[in-house]
C-alpha cells in the first residue's frame, strides 16, 4: 500500500536516505547527475525533479523487485542505499529532518527505483496545485544487493 506525500521540491531535489545519514548531497549534483536526475551517496539519495515547486510523492515499500512499468512513466531510475537503520526517510531537501515521513525497511542495502511523471505539463505550468499540472513522483523501495545506479528510461524536454 503507498504512502502519499506533497512535498516541495526545492533546488529540484527531493532526498530519499538512511535514519541514521549523515552523508552530504551537496557534492552529488555533477553534471551527469543533473542529466540523470538522480544523485548517489552510499546512504542517501538525491532524487531530481523537473520543477522547484511541491511535487506529490508515493512512497510504495516492497517485499520484492517490482514489475517494470516504465512506458506509464516520463524518467525512470535506480539506486542502492544502505539502510543501516531500517529506517527509510523521504523528505523534500529542506524539510525539518525531524518531520519526515519514515517507513520500516529491512536493514542493510535496499534498492530504490524513482518514476516520475507529468512532467512536461508540470514544467509550462505556473501552478503545482492541481493533478493535471503536479510533478508525480512514485518511489518503489526494497531489499536487494547492492548494484551500480541505472537509467531505466530518461525524459528530455523537447521545448528547451
Amino acid at each position: 500500500m503507498a504512502t502519499n506525500l506533497e512535498l516541495f521540491a526545492d533546488y529540484f531535489q527531493i532526498h530519499v536516505l538512511d535514519d541514521g545519514s549523515e552523508g552530504d548531497l551537496s557534492d552529488v549534483w555533477t553534471e551527469q547527475a543533473v542529466s540523470d536526475g538522480l544523485g548517489v551517496a552510499e546512504d542517501a539519495l538525491a532524487i531530481g525533479t523537473a520543477v522547484n515547486v511541491t511535487v506529490t510523492v508515493s512512497v510504495d515499500v516492497l517485499a520484492a523487485q517490482p514489475v517494470d512499468d516504465r512506458d506509464d512513466f516520463d524518467h525512470v531510475v535506480e539506486a542502492s542505499l544502505n539502510l543501516t537503520s531500517g529506517r527509510l526517510v523521504v523528505l523534500g531537501c529542506t524539510d525539518y529532518f525531524p518531520d519526515a515521513a519514515r517507513f520500516e525497511m529491512p536493514t542493510g542495502w535496499t534498492r530504490v527505483r524513482a518514476s516520475r511523471r507529468n512532467l512536461a505539463a508540470a514544467v509550462r505550468s505556473e501552478s503545482d496545485r492541481t493533478p493535471e499540472t503536479s510533478e508525480q513522483v512514485r518511489l518503489q523501495a526494497w531489499p536487494a544487493p547492492y548494484a551500480e545506479p541505472h537509467i531505466i528510461k530518461r525524459w528530455t524536454d523537447s521545448a528547451s
